[in-house]
């Protein structure tokens, strides 16, 4: 436990330095001890506290000698969008210094952007985050950005098309052709992957979690990816088991309904993506043809993001 006699303002569930902490009364074997857990170099918080992305950027804010906010990875973070996983906490400024702690990367803006409050700290914006990251993510990726952006509410489709139109520089191109594929109500990132491994691939684009109600017991399902007018949908399920639960013996009977009332189900796994994307692809291809829907000529631009080994986060 941290020492009855700190003084009343010193906060210890939010990062402090070293020297705050001997400033408040705490010693180096305090904060060696049970009570504390170490952060970034020379920051500390109350091991009570499980850091997350706010922490982590507090504690960075804490080591740059200048007015800086988050950017990129973490302001994306603060969001709750989704980015590839990195230990590295971003922060921008307007001022000409680098950072020389391990762990912190410091962006240099020509002028401040537009920022935004997320959690008390200031970060830019939904566009610019969005803008930003175009530089270091790939295609998908950017999509997935893009998604869970709309859906933690951080901005619209036209706010970010618009934004992309607008940009300028270094991954401006990947940022117009990903807002294009933006799309709002998407619930993971895999439905996203799912959606464009398809559509990169030719195939026409689906409805995204499509309402339906089924003929006869009037029950309402919602659908990941659907092709209405065909009667074929397309899921995802990430669970690495199934065993005998009433959601097990609920989705049973949402698929026996479904298929009932004449709709297709494809289900798709993490495999159908990490290791059998060509044959994914041509599965729903056919399920289509075989529902009457006209499709021209698979494309094959889409292998360098699903294929060659490239892992797939989920």
């Amino acid at each position: 436990m941290p020492p009855a006699d700190l003084p009343p303002d010193f906060e210890v569930t939010s990062p402090f330095t070293r020297a705050a902490g001997l400033a408040a009364g705490l010693t180096d074997r305090d904060l060696r001890g049970p009570a504390y857990r170490r952060l970034l170099r020379g920051t500390y918080v109350s091991r009570a506290v499980e850091p997350g992305p706010a922490q982590w950027v507090r504690s960075a804010m804490l080591l740059v000698p200048t007015e800086s906010f988050a950017s990129h990875q973490s302001a994306a973070t603060l969001f709750g969008g989704t980015v590839p996983a990195t230990s590295t906490v971003h922060l921008g400024t307007t001022h000409r210094l680098a950072s020389t702690h391990a762990g912190i990367r410091l962006h240099r803006y020509a002028a401040a952007p537009a920022m935004i409050r997320r959690g008390g700290i200031p970060c830019t914006d939904g566009a610019r985050t969005f803008l930003d990251l175009a530089a270091v993510l790939d295609l998908v990726d950017l999509v997935v950005l893009g998604d869970s952006l709309l859906a933690a509410g951080a901005l619209g489709v036209d706010e970010l098309q618009a934004a992309a139109q607008a940009g300028t520089g270094h991954g401006v191109r990947r940022a117009r052709q990903a807002a294009r594929l933006v799309r709002a109500r998407v619930e993971s990132p895999m439905e996203t992957r799912v959606r464009l491994l398809l559509v990169l691939a030719g195939l026409p684009e689906p409805e995204v979690n499509l309402s339906v109600r089924i003929t006869g017991s009037g029950r309402r399902y919602r659908l990941d990816l659907a092709w209405p007018r065909a009667r074929v949908a397309v899921e995802y399920d990430g669970r690495h088991h199934i065993d005998r639960s009433p959601q097990w013996q609920a989705d049973l009977l949402r698929r026996e309904e479904l298929e009932g009332d004449r709709w297709r189900l494809i289900v798709l796994t993490a495999a159908d993506l990490h290791v059998t994307p060509h044959a994914t692809v041509h599965r729903v291809a056919d399920a289509l043809r075989l529902a009457g829907m006209p499709l021209g000529p698979l494309r094959t631009g889409w292998e360098r993001h699903f294929v060659h080994g490239r892992p797939l986060a989920s």
